[in-house]
């Protein structure tokens, strides 16, 4: 099949641009990509005729990569009334994510080839996108023993995560990244000091004082990032933070990239547009781990995505059903679903003149494609056509009870939205249309 986007607004994050222009896709590629206003040329260029090629014309909407979303809990095995693979693919699909890479925090734990193969039959029988799974690094993320890196990559893991549990035996850590390196395995780690953040619902300070909360201290962050340097220093493994949210890890983790580690670094879209005043009235779809952060550290971590010192921007998408949540704050289970409003939140910094179109692209599908070694994220001849097409302007108000989760867990229900996912193309096929 082959189709040419034209008129369309091209957001470019490996270029850096944002301009009109025109793509032309052929089996499931990019074949061109052309600033040029004459679709006529750009065909008789490729040696096509018109009655051969399918054209969708985009009405000046803004054509970006799909997304890449890197730590996106799917709850199967074990949890399947909160996720499925098939609901949590629609709910990507209408998102503009293209690929999602599965987080192993399953039950049980996804840390052997056999439950690997279960959900990678399950993705791919369920799923209209591309759905890349991490595995454990330790097994049942407990940290005392680490898994079969080499079959589970073998197998198809991508990367190595206990998410959100630190491997607390600091042998154990050190051993599992020096045996990744040697296999040139990726470990996704939770930089967070355990004891000091267990049990907290909220970050320390004033706010967490007057609601009466149990809170952490933004430090816990920086210590266990502190920590995980220095293991990377010894051992030199292929190293990415899933989230980092306060500005006080910020220079850290600037001194380690200049040092020449291998470490990159992600935060999650909720911590960029969402602050701890937001739990005001206890309301707990704002409760996810680590907590929200104060007003300054959002706006440090957003100029640090601005700058490339934090590289990533991920949903760290979370379903928890209404008996985890309509608990007391301090009971309720952390974690919000962001498929599906990942895109129109992170629109939210563009709205606010904090971060540019190019800028929100590299960090959610240029820069999770290039740590994960795949050539998609890029609006670039031969790169997979794995395309979002959204109106950037468009206003909505979001009703959670409208989104394609089987869990509707989110923190932005009621709110206004400025920008919306019109269509989404895997390998050129569209897998979501907006009514």
């Amino acid at each position: 099949m082959t189709t040419l986007f034209t008129n369309a607004r091209l957001i470019d994050p490996e270029g850096g641009t944002d301009a009109p222009g025109q793509l032309l896709v052929r089996n499931g590629r990019i074949a061109a990509v052309d600033a040029a206003s004459d679709p006529a040329a750009l065909l008789a260029a490729q040696g096509l005729r018109a009655e051969d090629v399918t054209v969708q014309d985009c009405g000046g909407k803004c054509l970006a990569p799909g997304i890449v979303d890197i730590g996106v809990k799917v709850c199967e095995p074990g949890e399947r009334h909160k996720e499925s693979y098939k609901t949590a693919g629609l709910a990507a699909a209408a998102g503009g994510v293209t690929t999602i890479v599965t987080r192993p925090d399953t039950a049980p734990a996804i840390d052997s080839p056999e439950t690997l193969e279960f959900v990678t039959r399950r993705a791919q029988a369920d799923t209209p996108v591309n759905v890349l799974p991490m595995a454990a690094l330790t097994k049942g993320r407990e940290g005392r023993e680490m898994t079969e890196i080499g079959f589970l990559m073998d197998a198809g893991a991508v990367a190595f995560s206990d998410c959100d549990h630190v491997v607390t035996d600091t042998k154990v850590f050190q051993r599992a990244l020096a045996y990744a390196r040697s296999c040139g395995a990726l470990v996704i780690a939770h930089p967070q000091e355990p004891v000091l953040s267990r049990g907290a619902a909220a970050t320390s300070g004033k706010f967490a004082a007057l609601y009466g909360l149990p809170a952490v201290s933004p430090m816990a962050e920086r210590m266990g990032l502190d920590r995980d340097i220095a293991l990377l220093e010894m051992t030199g493994a292929k190293y990415h933070a899933d989230q980092i949210t306060t500005a006080r890890a910020l220079p850290a983790l600037e001194r380690a990239k200049a040092n020449g580690l291998d470490i990159t670094a992600g935060t999650s879209i909720h911590h960029l547009t969402l602050n701890e005043l937001d739990v005001a009235g206890y309301r707990s779809f704002f409760k996810v781990k680590p907590p929200l952060r104060a007003e300054d550290d959002r706006l440090a971590v957003v100029e640090a995505v601005r700058t490339g010192l934090i590289d990533i921007i991920s949903s760290m998408h979370t379903p928890q059903d209404e008996e985890s949540k309509r608990l007391p704050f301090e009971e309720a289970a952390a974690g919000a679903v962001a498929l599906e409003t990942l895109l129109p939140a992170a629109l939210r910094l563009y709205h606010a003149e904090l971060l540019d179109l190019p800028t929100l692209f590299r960090a959610m599908a240029l820069n999770p494609a290039r740590r994960l070694g795949l050539d998609s994220g890029r609006l670039a001849v031969d790169a997979p056509a794995d395309l979002v097409l959204f109106d950037a302007d468009v206003p909505f108000v979001l009703d959670r009870f409208k989104l394609r989760s089987k869990s509707q867990n989110t923190p932005y229900d009621g709110q206004r939205m400025q920008g919306r996912v019109e269509a989404t193309f895997v390998a050129g096929e569209a897998v979501y249309r907006r009514d």
